[in-house]
């Protein structure tokens, strides 16, 4: 979480500065700032709140300077306010920070003793004063990098220094870090989204390098100070583009964008001339597959639990699913013929990059299925699955979501006919299914007038719940967290079946149930738990694919979405809940795009 820009240029920085800040907002939103190099001074420049108040600061008093930094904050020490805002700055250095460092409680008392006053209550500003003390003896690139040595936990940084006016220095560990280049100037981003308006050109940094920018080159340096070279990626003209376009806001517009991204995906993996998914190089020889661990966080989770239904269906290899942040604490018992599956939407969320590394070092293989080809997770894995989803700015997933279940179905179904665990006839079938998908989706989407009339039951609600069995269950989930993501109203995902072991104690008179019920082999069973529910006087919103709409008088609304095969309802069934969560969100009039508390790309554990 957190972003952080650099430009090193011929002309002022502070605006195209704010505009990348603009950008980065889904990364950190609590406070903002920048401070640029002039007449060597550095002028800070910064608040909490918004990038829009830090464009109003400087709209009153501009900051001068060809060379700067900038942050938007999404705060782990100290509150949300002006002096714990970004960047943090002695007389003779600024430094910008994404991250967490572990150790600046220990180090903070060392520099104390020393005589360093601190402003704040940040983590951040041990590294300023670090560096400060350290360019006594040493020039900025040696000061750094005896400080980086020094640091416990993740960081991207990006530092400005009083006495050298012509460059910036970066610095990655375990947050992600790019640059950019261009004529008579070169940037520094937490990604390429937050460069892509100033150029096409991308390197990207790994853990332990050091980058040092200036107006006309970008230089690269190990942990010991050793030259080293990086590639450069040419950014495709689509993935520069990326504007709210019509829509009130990004996740509006990445809601209805879904059937374009089920469209994309479906047509990168499924070749029509052979009838054939067009997914090879399996790290590990799919007959020879023992179990598969599928590992992820929040949404992507999520996503894993509705693959473990699939892989199970349709092959015979044995299925784990792991919460990224607890795989990597456990006493783990690794096996070469386990393949180990990484979901993430950015590729950088911290937690599953760590589990990634936690496999890696025991040499098993891997595979990610990201958003962001070129990012960490991708980069570091054996094997990588791109979903096709196109950038996702909303901080809460949909299009990406849709996307992750996708390209995990098509796995599944890759891997059970390579197997020869299904035949070719349901093969064949299951694929003429999946061509399906983007047409039934657009047709789900036509549900909205009446999710826009369910919302309102949750405006004087205190809490809801959402239920559903089998491949439902995870989208009972996933339902209650956007649910509580967006509108910050409590919401719970339970499996039906549970309902009688606790959860019912919570069930009153009004209480918003939403039972998730597709035409299954649970549904009556379904049927019977939204029964329990009634008799205590929950108030039941009913979302199926049934192709006749349940009529019962105790059922407040029906919706319907159309009826696959059921292998693939959670792909539809999604619609309605990320639809539920929006509306109610806007009713209560919550910031859609950046809900409180919550960033897009999850980089400190």
């Amino acid at each position: 979480m957190c972003g952080i820009i650099g430009i090193a240029s011929n002309k002022p920085v502070s605006i195209n500065i704010i505009n990348s800040l603009k950008k980065l907002e889904y990364r950190g939103y609590d406070s903002a700032g920048l401070a640029t190099l002039h007449q060597n001074t550095i002028i800070e420049k910064k608040c909490s709140g918004r990038v829009e108040e830090l464009e109003k600061i400087l709209f009153n008093s501009p900051s001068n300077g060809n060379l700067g930094i900038g942050h938007v904050r999404w705060a782990t020490h100290g509150i949300p306010n002006e002096t714990n805002a970004h960047p943090h700055s002695s007389d003779i250095v600024s430094v910008v920070h994404n991250g967490i460092i572990e150790n600046s409680d220990e180090l903070k008392k060392k520099l104390e003793l020393k005589g360093s006053k601190f402003k704040s209550q940040t983590d951040t500003e041990v590294i300023t004063l670090m560096i400060t003390d350290l360019l006594k003896n040493n020039d900025p690139l040696e000061s750094v990098i005896k400080t980086l040595k020094q640091l416990k936990g993740s960081f991207a940084l990006g530092i400005i220094f009083k006495n050298f006016e012509n460059y910036i220095i970066g610095a990655r560990r375990g947050s992600p870090l790019a640059v950019g280049y261009a004529n008579n100037e070169n940037f520094l981003g937490s990604d390429s989204y937050a460069l892509k308006s100033m150029t096409n050109k991308i390197s990207y940094l790994d853990d332990g390098d050091i980058c040092l920018l200036t107006k006309d080159k970008i230089d690269f340096y190990d942990a010991n100070k050793k030259r080293i070279n990086k590639k450069i990626h040419l950014l495709s003209d689509d993935e520069n583009i990326s504007s709210k376009g019509d829509y009130k806001n990004f996740m509006s517009k990445e809601i209805f964008e879904q059937p374009i991204t089920a469209q994309n995906c479906i047509k990168e993996y499924i070749d029509n001339l052979k009838q054939d998914i067009n997914i090879y190089n399996f790290p590990i020889e799919p007959n020879k597959i023992n179990k598969i661990i599928l590992i992820g966080c929040g949404t992507a989770y999520h996503s894993c639990l509705v693959a473990k239904y699939w892989i199970e269906e349709l092959t015979t290899i044995e299925v784990e699913v792991d919460i990224a942040s607890e795989f990597r604490y456990r006493k783990l018992k690794f096996n070469k013929n386990n393949l180990y599956i990484f979901i993430s939407q950015s590729g950088e969320t911290a937690d599953t990059a760590a589990a990634l590394d936690i496999c890696k070092k025991n040499n098993v293989k891997t595979c990610s299925i990201v958003n962001a080809v070129e990012s960490t997770i991708a980069r570091n894995s054996d094997w990588v699955l791109p979903i096709h989803a196109g950038p996702e700015i909303g901080v809460a997933s949909t299009k990406a979501f849709l996307g992750q279940m996708l390209v995990l179905y098509i796995l599944s179904l890759k891997l059970g006919h390579t197997r020869k665990d299904i035949d070719d006839k349901s093969y064949q079938h299951n694929l003429k299914n999946l061509k399906l998908i983007p047409n039934a989706i657009k047709e789900s989407l036509k549900i909205e007038s009446n999710i826009q009339l369910m919302a309102k039951e949750f405006l004087d609600a205190k809490g809801s719940m959402f239920l559903g069995r089998g491949l439902s269950f995870p989208i009972a989930l996933e339902g209650a967290l956007k649910l509580k993501e967006l509108s910050y109203l409590h919401a719970e995902g339970y499996p039906a079946g549970e309902m009688k072991h606790g959860p019912l104690a919570l069930i009153e008179e009004g209480l918003p149930v939403i039972v998730i019920a597709p035409e299954d082999k649970y549904f009556e069973k379904t049927l019977s738990n939204m029964q329990e529910v009634i008799a205590r006087g929950g108030k039941i919103l009913f979302i199926t694919n049934q192709k006749k709409v349940l009529v019962n008088e105790n059922i407040r609304f029906s919706i319907k979405v159309p009826l696959l095969d059921n292998m693939l309802s959670p792909i539809l069934l999604t619609i309605p809940i990320q639809l539920l969560a929006y509306h109610v969100a806007l009713l209560k009039g919550c910031d859609i795009d950046k809900p409180r508390n919550l960033a897009k790309s999850v980089t400190v554990e």
